[in-house]
């Protein structure tokens, strides 16, 4: 089973993620601080590292990553982070990072960050679940987060991603606005109902050249992806 060196210092989060992990299959080494983290890289060679950046002591998260470049080169570091702000995404980048998740997340939307992660390594998660929906004229790729139709490849977000998927997954009936917001976004506030929108509406797009393929909206319930 793949192996994740998880490094978090707050316990509550810590447990929660590391259990989601585990339900999923994945080896989680968690450790608290930067010194416990290289001690642990060095002795089990993880095949992910998953790097709060907000650590005590020394060795906090960019520094971390750095370390953990210096001795591989291929390791994906996938970081987790409240800080919001693009300097912080792009520093993360810099240190040596291969992707930045901001805090707060979804265990799903971590998990498929992680499975990419992995895939793009060469080191897949042998029990993956199949993750490629196919359709009339096209397919999309949940790991890769991308949409192949007859026009091309189209590399999607994670939340394009998900909420295709969702749709894929209830084609020809009606998905409440509600569960998909839940599903993905985490609560069904105004602000995320209206983001939702604008990505249906980069979606309704992306398929309408593709024939027998209709992503309609029914007013006051949800919306309903016809094929």
């Amino acid at each position: 089973m793949p192996t994740i060196l998880y490094v978090e210092d707050e316990p509550l989060l810590a447990r929660l993620v590391q259990d989601g992990l585990a339900t999923n299959g994945y080896v989680v080494n968690w450790v608290t601080d930067g010194p416990q983290a290289l001690a642990a890289f060095h002795q089990r060679s993880p095949d992910l590292c998953l790097l709060d950046v907000m650590l005590p002591g020394p060795h906090q998260g960019y520094a971390l990553a750095e370390a953990i470049r210096a001795a591989s080169a291929t390791v994906p570091i996938l970081f987790l982070s409240a800080r919001q702000l693009t300097e912080d995404v792009v520093r993360g980048f810099r240190s040596g990072g291969n992707d930045y998740l901001r805090k707060p997340f979804s265990m799903g939307e971590l998990l498929v960050r992680i499975e990419s992660l992995l895939h793009r390594a060469g080191r897949p998660h042998p029990l993956a679940p199949v993750v490629e929906h196919h359709f009339p004229g096209g397919s999309l790729d949940v790991v890769r987060q991308q949409l192949r139709t007859p026009a091309g490849v189209q590399p999607l977000s994670y939340k394009e991603t998900a909420l295709l998927a969702l749709l894929l997954t209830q084609r020809n009936r009606v998905l409440a606005r509600q569960d998909a917001l839940l599903q993905i976004w985490g609560d069904d506030s105004y602000y995320n109902a209206r983001s939702m929108d604008v990505f249906i509406s980069h979606l309704r797009k992306q398929l309408r050249a593709l024939p027998g393929l209709e992503l309609l909206t029914v007013r006051g319930v949800g919306f309903k992806l016809v094929c």
